[in-house]
């Protein structure tokens, strides 16, 4: 006598939750600056604006405010986070020490093939500068990054970076747009790439200088919008 065999369950797996669609869409918006610090993100209108329920925006909220981007304040609600300027280039120098430290395990590793990837990017990101597409240039800045650290295997440090990317990803794009700062990109990231690809050691540091230069012109061009801050 055949013995029945029990029905393995099926499982779907979905590319994105509402509550993923939605998280994404506000990072994006608050990114670009259509959300500004200090702006209140209330339930119920975004709610509205996507035809949605409240309870993926709530889960959205709780994703936005783990990756830094929004926190929750009691009789406020949701409010886009509003860092002061030592905070922001604090994580500038974090930027620095870990991005040059996963570059020096990456260099001697990278193949023709992770090389040639970079530079594709690179080229993307260089017409995103040329059309002055920001939005671009902040998904391209850090996918070029990115591109230049993964052959070193150190999946944790990636992890840390990445996350510290998401929460200055706003703040390069706005010193891009307030200093002009997108020929001076391109003339670093050339030169990173060049020294890559001839694996000199000197890159290192150069990342390192190149991270620090951009949060302390980042600062400058926020004087002249944090008045009070810089006065104080």
């Amino acid at each position: 006598m055949l013995e029945e065999k029990t029905p393995r369950p099926r499982y779907r797996l979905q590319r994105q939750s509402l509550p993923e669609a939605l998280a994404e869409s506000l990072r994006e918006r608050i990114l670009n600056g259509e959300f500004k610090e200090g702006d209140p993100l209330i339930q119920e209108a975004i709610a509205a604006e996507y035809e949605c329920s409240r309870m993926p925006v709530r889960e959205a909220f709780r994703q936005l405010e783990a990756a830094g981007l929004i926190v929750s304040k009691i009789h406020k609600g949701a409010i886009v986070t509003t860092l002061p300027a030592e905070q922001i280039m604090e994580l500038f120098e974090l930027r620095a020490m870990l991005e040059s430290d996963i570059l020096s395990h990456s260099l001697e590793r990278m193949s023709d093939e992770d090389l040639n990837r970079s530079e594709l990017i690179l080229r993307q990101l260089e017409d995103a500068y040329h059309t002055r597409d920001i939005a671009t240039v902040g998904a391209l800045n850090w996918e070029f990054h990115r591109s230049l650290y993964v052959s070193a295997g150190r999946v944790q440090t990636l992890n840390l970076i990445q996350g510290i990317n998401v929460q200055t990803d706003r703040y390069i794009r706005l010193q891009l747009l307030l200093t002009s700062g997108f020929e001076d990109a391109e003339r670093d990231h050339r030169q990173i790439l060049a020294m890559c690809k001839g694996r000199d050691g000197a890159v290192v540091m150069f990342m390192k200088n190149h991270i620090i230069q951009a949060g302390h012109n980042l600062l400058e061009a926020l004087k002249k919008r944090r008045p009070g801050e810089a006065a104080a």
